[in-house]
């Protein structure tokens, strides 16, 4: 997991001519909802929403938030009608949503919807009780909730609040990620490891972390800034009768240029929607020891 890396890359339409179904299926409707962010979502939005519909599983809408402290009006008009979708993607770190779009949320994912989470918008709404439970693990302080890691012998090691550190991360690198649960759907035929792009490895996570499983760790090393410890990459939550799927990888554009990250981004998304997963894994896949990224 600690070896001197190299990257490559691969023509954007041969990689998805290589995970578009075999079959086709209906198109999934797709919310992505940007706006604001602490990161450059006017870069990564495209990304997202290109490799998504480039896989032929969806169809993706794209609902923006008012900017940063817009006036009420604005935001009185921002009400992503979350019912005609069967999945909602958040690249959104922003200012609380307004009480009707926190309800109508938690109400779509109760009732069965499938909500996924990119990177920084795990870090919004730490005073959203419910978010918090959806989501499971977020960018808190050390006092918000529980850490969650997993020791060199695979073993989840859950820290209590107040004891270790809280969220951060250090100089961006690329970085191994590892496989914890291979029956998972999402996870179903990738590599035990493979090499992610250039891109901040978060740690120290915290939150209630109830009922979560954890699909994928990155060993977060102290000579990057890291905490010496493997630090979780993916996870699920069942909030009610719906799922959310997290991944706290994709920091910038070319993060999410990762055929790693691309891959399980829409296979989480297909599988929250759906309970299954029907695209397959690109012949041509990271590596242990080398990254791959598409045009």
């Amino acid at each position: 997991m600690r070896s001197t890396l190299t990257k490559s890359s691969l023509c954007l339409s041969a990689f998805f001519c290589l995970i578009t179904p075999a079959f086709a299926a209906d198109p999934l409707n797709l919310l992505l909802i940007d706006g604001q962010n602490n990161h450059d979502w006017k870069r990564t939005t495209p990304v997202l929403k290109s490799f998504l519909e480039k896989s032929g599983r969806f169809t993706v809408d794209v609902a923006t938030s008012p900017p940063a402290k817009a006036e009420g009006s604005a935001w009185d008009a921002f009400r992503p009608d979350f019912s005609n979708y069967q999945v909602v993607l958040s690249n959104y770190n922003g200012e609380l949503w307004p009480k009707p779009v926190q309800k109508a949320l938690e109400e779509y994912v109760s009732g069965g919807g499938g909500l996924v989470i990119v990177h920084a918008a795990n870090n919004a709404f730490p005073n959203w009780p419910e978010f918090n439970r959806m989501i499971g693990l977020g960018w808190r302080g050390a006092g918000f909730g529980d850490r969650v890691t997993v020791d060199d012998k695979g073993s989840v090691v859950r820290t209590a609040k107040g004891e270790g550190p809280g969220a951060g991360h250090g100089a961006q690198h690329e970085f191994s990620v590892v496989t914890r649960d291979r029956q998972h759907p999402v996870m179903m035929g990738l590599p035990i490891e493979w090499m992610h792009a250039k891109d901040e490895l978060y740690h120290g996570q915290r939150g209630p972390a109830a009922d979560m499983h954890l699909l994928a760790t990155a060993y977060s090393t102290k000579s990057t800034g890291g905490t010496d410890a493997h630090e979780p990459m993916v996870w699920w939550i069942p909030f009610g009768k719906g799922k959310v799927f997290t991944t706290v990888m994709g920091h910038g554009d070319y993060s999410m240029k990762c055929v790693g990250f691309q891959t399980i981004v829409a296979r989480g998304c297909e599988w929250v929607a759906t309970d299954k997963v029907t695209l397959p894994i690109p012949k041509s896949f990271p590596t242990a020891d080398k990254s791959l990224s598409v045009e």
